[in-house]
């Protein structure tokens, strides 16, 4: 990948996280401009954005650890409501794949990926190690337990342009 194509496809991933934050409705946004010849397939654009959510959080989860090393567990579910509130929409495409997969292929990749998900919750929570054969479920409850505490940020103050230090922010925590 030349660094044009490697910018370009950051640019065209950033369109489609900010249309998807607009649109909340849970779908591909593979009508925007680029989408079509810059990712394979949905499952491609799908795994992007996983990626994307993946690595917000565990920033997010390294910097929550920094500012409460005592409660980690707290932390980590701090750690992904910040992250449900800066990417909304892929939040809701995740979870509406995970919900309806288009195939075995994507079924099998998103089932991946939450086992990872789930590793790295428990993991960061103090309750497993990596080699834990326990990690998955122990992480599994606490995405359980962030989902039933979050409260959204509403609409009206989550909209507009992130300011510099929100993308800096952004930048770091990727």
């Amino acid at each position: 990948m030349t660094w044009t194509s490697f910018h370009n496809r950051g640019e065209i991933l950033r369109n489609v996280i900010d249309v998807a934050n607009a649109r909340l409705d849970g779908r591909l946004p593979t009508d925007v401009d680029g989408v079509g010849a810059t990712f394979d397939d949905e499952l491609d654009l799908l795994c992007t954005l996983q990626l994307k959510w993946h690595t917000r959080l565990a920033g997010r989860i390294e910097r929550e650890l920094m500012a409460q090393p005592l409660d980690l567990e707290s932390a980590v579910v701090h750690a992904w409501h910040g992250v449900a509130d800066e990417l909304p929409g892929v939040r809701a495409i995740l979870d509406a794949y995970r919900a309806e997969p288009v195939d075995a292929e994507m079924a099998h990749a998103i089932s991946k990926s939450r086992a990872k998900e789930h590793m790295l919750l428990a993991v960061m929570a103090g309750h497993a190690s990596v080699a834990d054969e326990r990690a998955v479920p122990v992480g599994e409850r606490i995405e359980e337990r962030a989902r039933a505490s979050y409260v959204p940020v509403p609409p009206e103050l989550g909209a507009g342009r992130p300011s510099l230090l929100d993308r800096i922010r952004a930048v770091l925590a990727a």
